[in-house]
């Protein structure tokens, strides 16, 4: 009995019993780890403490096929810790059964299994990046050559025009992805307004008969090694969309890129103007935009918000400085 005792307590997996109607009657130091509770604060108190209240279904279903003597599977669900933060966990629930073969309660063993989550979930994201960077060049070239198609007069031109966006375009891709080389190298920081027409030079041509296509005003800050490349893929996921659908997909169009310093934030603010008239919010958000938004909001912190325009799309980014610089 000892030995066994010492198996549950020692294991880094919650193991919890609780009775029939759902009270919690023991708590290994497994549990205490993963869900931030001790046992004299947990013991006593409902499971569904340990449950949002839209998994509450989920445990009357669980109570009363143990109380039929069911068979339950291995599953996977999310549990809330003390803190109040949410996990993702795998369950699994054996019945316990007294001296007569009655069931009288139910041990679950649970595993947190949230990192494993999220890489699953950045595995995801990265996979549709990739595809989304697989047929985003088709697109973005088949408008730029288009783009120089309506300014050039000879093959030549248009030979050269070409090769010189393709180079820019080059380099831009090179600035959305972290260096593998130097590791060891001093950070080294870059100037926003740098970072921009990097971006942006695909685009502004001199030979569109618009030397006036990208506008960039305020945007004189240095920004960390670590915020260039999350920073870059905004901004080339924002041009991409512009050439295929908005501002620089014709020949009159504008993209003016404006920022502004509020206390501890970087206001930018995306103008396009000059393109297809816009006729209200899309339908939906496409995977260039959710990455975006993805790493405005869960990597700087920070907001972003499109404003559909009849003349222009506006998109308004806030960035808390913190995670720039």
């Amino acid at each position: 009995m000892q030995r066994f005792a010492f198996i549950v307590e020692s294991s880094n997996d919650a193991i919890v019993s609780k009775s029939l109607d759902g009270t919690i009657t023991s708590w290994n130091k497994g549990a205490e780890h993963v869900f931030g509770y001790t046992a004299e604060e947990i013991i006593g108190k409902h499971i569904t403490t340990l449950m949002t209240p839209d998994r509450y279904e989920e445990e009357q279903s669980i109570l009363q096929r143990l109380r039929r003597g069911e068979r339950l599977e291995p599953f996977e669900t999310i549990r809330r810790r003390k803190d109040g933060s949410l996990i993702h966990v795998s369950v699994t629930i054996s019945p316990i059964k007294n001296v007569e073969g009655r069931i009288i309660g139910a041990s679950k063993i649970a595993r947190d299994i949230t990192k494993g989550k999220q890489a699953q979930e950045t595995q995801a994201l990265l996979i549709g990046e990739m595809r989304h960077r697989v047929n985003n060049p088709f697109a973005v070239t088949n408008a730029l050559v288009g783009m120089i198609a309506r300014s050039v007069k000879t093959p030549q031109e248009m030979a050269a025009a070409i090769q010189a966006r393709l180079a820019a375009l080059n380099r831009a891709h090179e600035l959305t992805r972290p260096s593998l080389i130097n590791t060891e190298a001093e950070p080294s920081q870059i100037m926003l307004s740098t970072l921009i027409r990097a971006i942006l030079a695909p685009y502004s041509s001199e030979n569109s008969g618009n030397p006036e296509r990208i506008n960039i005003t305020g945007c004189d800050l240095l920004i960390s090694e670590r915020a260039i490349t999350s920073v870059a893929l905004i901004l080339h996921e924002l041009a991409t969309n512009a050439t295929k659908y908005g501002a620089l997909s014709a020949a009159t169009g504008v993209v003016h890129v404006d920022c502004a310093l509020v206390k501890d934030e970087l206001l930018v603010t995306w103008k396009e103007q000059g393109g297809p008239s816009i006729n209200g919010d899309p339908d939906r958000e496409g995977f260039g935009g959710k990455l975006a938004r993805q790493i405005v909001v869960h990597q700087f912190g920070g907001k972003i918000f499109n404003e559909w325009n009849p003349a222009g799309l506006f998109v308004h980014l806030t960035l808390p400085l913190k995670h720039l610089q």
